[in-house]
């Protein structure tokens, strides 16, 4: 399906591996002018040159920075001031009881996860809203909605951003920006895919084999009994930035391969 994003212009946070990548692969795949993000530049300038060679017609650019730091925010908000698109992606998580989150651990993650994107959101949004077109995508978790107990500081800023994107769809009424939540469940990052490959050693098992077993005894309540291909995510938020999906308005999308377990 044509998307209609030719030529568009999008920011993806943390864009170098994992959702955030997928995403930006997705959004090139459809001829948008993808600005690639990460802390690590040489990290960034590598997946810059690897979009670059698979969509050759696009034109990828660098957008190295560690979007905690004020004056790299800046810095960037310089060299790309004008965006279509606005894709939050980056955050960070760990398994953590609740007795071992500290104020510094609070902190770090609201940072990160919220004031981040917050701060980001706060410098395009205006732009877009001057045009009457843009998309802002914020990537929260089922954890937004699901809290497991297991990363309680996880997943209260990921309910943060599911508020902020609800009262900052509020500025857009009449316009043709939008701004919406995209919700995953488990994902099969990079991360996860070398935990599952090593699990259950001399056990002779295929990926899917290792991949299922761990789902039935960790994640029983997934209903496609497999972790979810960052590509798949990649494609929703494709379509959401598209021109067709318009009538999503402070939406929070659900990818959750089943997990939550309400009807809405």
């Amino acid at each position: 399906m044509e998307l209609g994003l030719n030529d568009k212009i999008a920011l993806v946070t943390g864009s170098t591996k994992g959702i955030g990548k997928a995403i930006a692969i997705e959004l090139a795949q459809e001829g948008v002018n993808v600005l690639v993000n990460g802390r690590d530049r040489e990290e960034v300038e590598r997946t810059v040159e690897e979009i670059k060679t698979r969509f050759p017609a696009t034109a990828p650019r660098g957008a190295a920075a560690d979007l905690t730091d004020k004056e790299q925010r800046e810095a960037l908000f310089e060299m790309h001031p004008d965006i279509d698109i606005l894709v939050n992606n980056m955050g960070i998580y760990e398994l953590m009881r609740y007795e071992d989150a500290d104020d510094e651990v609070w902190d770090t993650y609201f940072q990160t996860n919220v004031l981040a994107a917050n701060a980001l959101t706060r410098h395009y949004l205006p732009k877009m809203l001057e045009k009457a077109y843009g998309r802002v995508i914020f990537i929260a978790s089922e954890e937004a909605v699901m809290p497991s107990g297991q990363m309680p500081q996880y997943a209260m800023t990921k309910s943060m951003l599911l508020s902020l994107a609800k009262s900052l769809s509020k500025l857009t009424v009449g316009t043709e920006v939008t701004v919406n939540t995209i919700m995953p469940g488990p994902t099969l990052s990079e991360k996860v895919q070398a935990i599952i490959a090593g699990m259950y050693p001399g056990e002779n098992l295929s990926f899917s084999e290792k991949e299922k077993k761990f789902m039935d005894a960790n994640l029983p309540q997934s209903e496609i009994r497999r972790f979810i291909k960052p590509m798949e995510i990649g494609r929703l938020a494709a379509f959401v930035c598209s021109p067709y999906a318009s009538a999503f308005k402070g939406s929070p999308i659900r990818m959750d391969g089943g997990m939550v377990p309400t009807i809405y």
